[in-house]
């Protein structure tokens, strides 16, 4: 389970965020009251932590100095504190935290809990550095890897395509202007060639930045804009997050608009988005498709005698016994009340297999009613069509026509 710390030397506030913290993060959290404390208990199992929050003034230590003991043990540091003066914030930053906090009540914990989080999804983040001085180029990708992004760096633009080509899941690039080669405008329409603003965050950057080169850069499909020698980490660090957080809302609203609720499978809509581009690629090359139709036998029987709920129970029960028997590359769907689709990239007879599987399974199993105990034996009836037909959309046609022939001759059989 991982880990966070809390050194604070105030009763209220170390019970305060020691509740709140574990309660919102699952984290396990560690409380103590001294940099002493603190430095004897990461000292052996530092790696286990994923951050710690400190007070700057603590009865050991109130002049700040535990930020660099937990800093020295590679712990990701947030600075708690009630006051910040112009020197201390200096001294904060020179030390590589991650953020100060000041405490100002309920927003300040809200803000402290949205850090952690970001702390915790950020080493999955890919982003890319792109500048052909090396000192700003390792001192801004140094600012991201305090923040626990996985960085790369490139030394001009060319690199920049050669490294995108290698990581194409690098969600944000941070680009100087002035490269050798390629600069910062052209690298950002070559890039928005491949990725769109909702599958990538781009920032342009420039020592000698101004109103007009901010606005080229956004003309050219930039999200955003920072000169160089202007801008405060913190300011550095809340547009980096903004922009990230950006494309996994994004992310977030795309992937609840292609999934159904109940099955957490695709919904008919991502079904014909991704099968389309399948079903073409299989007829331009030869490759095998299958589509198959799947349907729950009787279904009103069940609702009617168990309830809706019960009714919802069995289509998740035969949509997890999809999920677990289609092979890894076939796409599957809810297309809506009791009925299941998938394309499957395989031959005939070895689709056939699979749906004949699929179906003797459920046939042997048994779904157990709640607050019962009775349960239903559950059997679906499945139309296979094994050839690509004109469409996709004929291809659907064709295994639902065969599925209403496999309900005409009795249920509970494949018909291809």
């Amino acid at each position: 389970m991982k880990k966070i710390l809390v050194v604070e030397d105030s009763s209220f506030f170390g019970r305060m965020l020691k509740n709140k913290l574990a309660e919102e993060t699952g984290a396990k959290v560690r409380w103590v009251t001294t940099m002493g404390e603190a430095v004897t208990l990461v000292r052996d199992d530092a790696s286990e932590y994923v951050a710690a929050i400190v007070n700057f003034n603590l009865p050991d230590a109130p002049g700040g100095e535990i930020i660099g003991q937990l800093v020295a043990h590679g712990i990701p540091v947030i600075v708690f504190t009630s006051v910040v003066s112009k020197e201390v914030r200096e001294q904060i930053w020179a030390e590589k935290v991650v953020d100060y906090v000041l405490k100002e009540g309920v927003q300040s914990l809200d803000y402290l809990v949205a850090l952690l989080r970001r702390l915790e999804n950020n080493p999955q983040t890919e982003v890319l550095v792109v500048d052909d001085a090396a000192l700003p180029r390792e001192t801004i990708a140094g600012l991201l890897r305090v923040h626990r992004y996985q960085v790369y760096e490139a030394e001009d633009g060319r690199q920049a395509l050669q490294l995108l080509a290698e990581h194409p899941r690098i969600k944000l690039v941070i680009t100087d202007f002035h490269m050798p080669h390629m600069d910062g405008f052209e690298l950002t329409q070559n890039l928005r060639k491949q990725w769109s603003k909702d599958e990538m965050a781009i920032i342009g950057i420039s020592a000698r930045g101004d109103n007009v080169m901010a606005a080229r850069f956004l003309k050219c499909g930039a999200n955003d804009f920072m000169v160089k020698q202007s801008f405060l980490t913190e300011e550095f660090y809340c547009r980096v997050s903004q922009n990230i957080e950006n494309l996994e809302n994004i992310d977030t609203i795309r992937q609840a608009s292609a999934t159904d609720f109940l099955t957490g499978l695709p919904n008919r809509r991502h079904l014909i988005d991704r099968g389309v581009r399948i079903w073409q690629q299989a007829t331009e090359t030869g490759a095998d498709l299958a589509c198959a139709v799947f349907d729950i036998d009787h279904f009103k029987q069940i609702n009617d005698s168990f309830g809706h709920d019960v009714g919802d129970l069995a289509i998740q029960y035969v949509a997890n016994v999809l999920r677990q028997t289609l092979p890894a590359n076939a796409i599957v769907a809810r297309m809506g009340g009791e009925e299941f689709c998938a394309l499957l990239p395989q031959r005939g007879e070895d689709a056939a297999v699979c749906c004949e599987s699929i179906r003797r399974t459920l046939e042997l199993g048994a779904l157990d009613v709640p607050n019962s105990e009775e349960s239903i034996r559950l059997t679906i009836s499945i139309g296979l069509a094994t050839k690509p037909g004109n469409s996709l959309e004929a291809m659907i046609n064709c295994a639902d026509a065969l599925l209403y022939q496999a309900k005409q001759e009795g249920r509970n059989r494949l018909v291809c």
